[in-house]
């Protein structure tokens, strides 16, 4: 026979468990995780190795800087603590701030710092200038570190602000040491979410968590600066490569946002009042159009210079985007806002006239060798651009073959300086962050230093002496002289095709709160309620 009390104490501890029970879900049920569909798949994890956007977007979820960008594009100290400038304004000396962290408990030292600059600075267009310009680089304790030059600049600051491909994320330094041009290994990082190794699947999804162990700095978060204060406990990147299937996703809740709304699926979102947009003219691209200097026919600066003239920016951004809202025609390669914007050369390539290309084409006796293009088919703001530029190549004579494949071929092929026959390409688009494009001296579409340059490989020797007399300078009328210049030389040698502006929409749940507008995706701000 069971005594009373027992029973008493077997409801009680029946009823505590329960409750305990009851408790854990509901603490399981309170662990925030916003999921998002980002404008590309995540397939490479070295942000110094690749100049792709979402690489870059991973790198500011898992990596920090030792400066940033505020709001109103004004350098201020991250992961530093402070930097003092000597007299004669050659030597800039870095202190790390306290409490920063590796994401295996390990401290941030001035040794994991230097590293990580050298490695930045191999690859990065702006960063291979403070290269040229530097002295020496030089730890003089575990939290400090000095970088001398042989004049007096501020070339330091500004590469190690840079917001846009390249970052100056900094890794532990036996990461850093890896080659630049090998992928590194290991994805530790000191930054506010941690990369879940175990549940990343290249090209499906990505999984961050919150570093508890990040310490956020003290002032209010601006731009990419300030306290990257984390209010979720999770973020999941998944891939949805048909848009249609992500705003029914979006729609029924499965999914809390989509980075990049294409512009003819917007007005589906519009009066939802469920969902909220958001335009992020802080993260503007430009359209552009690379041409290979290595390969017949764009070898030929008078064949170039038909293939200008012959595209139309209007046509491009119509079939990008279609609603003049959320794009604009623009003149500079800089970006219309940036303050070296200038409209030198504008009357050769913002208005595209196949008559007049047609002429030129003729005129350098293009002899019908094919222009092959690279046509992503998988990213909806790039799927548009290449069948355009074949149409208005085609009216001005030139033979065109389109040829289609993913985003992440299209990445690998336009590395190849083969011939067309063996897997070359003549022609390839993208778009580049506006805030990576602001100065001419680290824009990576204005390099023009042959072998050294970015994809294309343009060598204009006038171009890279100029932007090495902009780096010395601290001139800002000066500055802007030398940047009209250099677009002049630009345009006549068709280094790059500008093609226009446009500015991503988010698409948001309205229960998913985030204030922050930066010149990238960043998550530390978002809640979700």
């Amino acid at each position: 026979m069971h005594h009373p009390i027992s029973n008493i104490r077997r409801t009680a501890g029946a009823v505590v468990t329960s409750m305990a029970l009851s408790l854990g879900v509901a603490a399981a049920a309170q662990a925030q995780t916003i999921t998002a569909v980002m404008h590309a798949s995540l397939r490479s994890l070295d942000p110094i190795i690749t100049t792709t956007e979402i690489v870059r977007d991973y790198g500011y979820m898992v990596y920090d800087t030792l400066l940033s960008l505020d709001a109103k594009n004004k350098v201020q100290p991250q992961m530093a603590e402070k930097w003092t400038v000597s007299p004669d304004g050659k030597t800039y000396t870095f202190t790390l701030r306290d409490g920063l962290k590796w994401h295996d408990g390990a401290p941030v030292t001035a040794d994991d710092c230097v590293a990580s600059i050298q490695r930045f600075a191999a690859q990065d267009k702006l960063g291979q200038v403070m290269t040229n310009l530097m002295k020496e680089m030089k730890v003089v304790d575990a939290k400090t570190f000095t970088m001398t030059f042989k004049e007096p600049t501020d070339i330091a600051l500004r590469a190690l602000s840079r917001p846009s491909n390249l970052v100056p994320f900094m890794m532990p330094q036996r990461v850093a040491q890896t080659p630049p041009t090998q992928p590194i290994k290991e994805t530790i990082g000191s930054g506010p979410f941690r990369f879940v190794n175990a549940e990343y699947r290249p090209g499906v999804q990505a999984v961050f968590e919150k570093f508890k162990d990040y310490v956020p700095r003290r002032e209010p978060a601006s731009g990419l600066a300030g306290g990257k204060v984390v209010k979720v406990d999770r973020v999941k990147w998944v891939t949805m490569s048909d848009p249609m299937t992500a705003v029914n996703a979006l729609m029924s809740n499965e999914i809390d946002l989509i980075e990049d709304v294409p512009g003819d699926l917007i007005p589906m979102l519009e009066h939802n009042p469920e969902i909220v947009l958001k335009e992020y003219k802080e993260r503007g691209s430009q359209n552009v159009a690379r041409l290979n200097f290595t390969q017949p026919p764009f070898n030929n600066k008078l064949i170039r210079q038909a293939a200008l003239r012959a595209i139309d920016q209007e046509a491009v951004l119509q079939a990008q985007v279609g609603n003049p809202k959320y794009y604009r025609v623009c003149a500079s390669l800089y970006g219309c806002d940036s303050v070296y914007a200038t409209n030198v050369d504008a009357d050769k390539f913002v208005k595209g006239d196949p008559v007049k290309a047609a002429a030129m084409l003729k005129a350098a006796k293009y002899d019908g060798t094919p222009v092959v293009i690279l046509h992503p088919t998988d990213q909806p703001t790039s799927t548009a651009m290449p069948p355009v530029y074949a149409q208005a190549l085609r009216k001005a004579g030139f033979v065109v073959q389109l040829q289609a494949m993913d985003w992440q071929t299209v990445t690998v092929r336009r590395t190849s300086k083969e011939a067309i026959s063996k897997g070359g390409w003549n022609i390839f688009s993208t778009m580049s962050p506006l805030s990576a494009l602001a100065d001419p001296v680290g824009s990576q579409t204005i390099a023009a230093n042959g072998a050294g340059a970015w994809f294309g490989w343009p060598d204009v020797p006038e171009i890279e002496a100029l932007r090495m007399k902009m780096a010395r300078t601290g001139n800002l009328a000066e500055q802007k002289k030398i940047a009209a210049e250099i677009q002049h030389l630009a345009i006549d040698n068709v280094v790059v095709i500008p093609m226009g502006e446009r500015s991503p929409v988010t698409a948001l749940r309205k229960n998913v709160t985030t204030e922050l507008r930066a010149p990238a995706p960043v998550f530390w701000d978002m809640a979700k309620n």
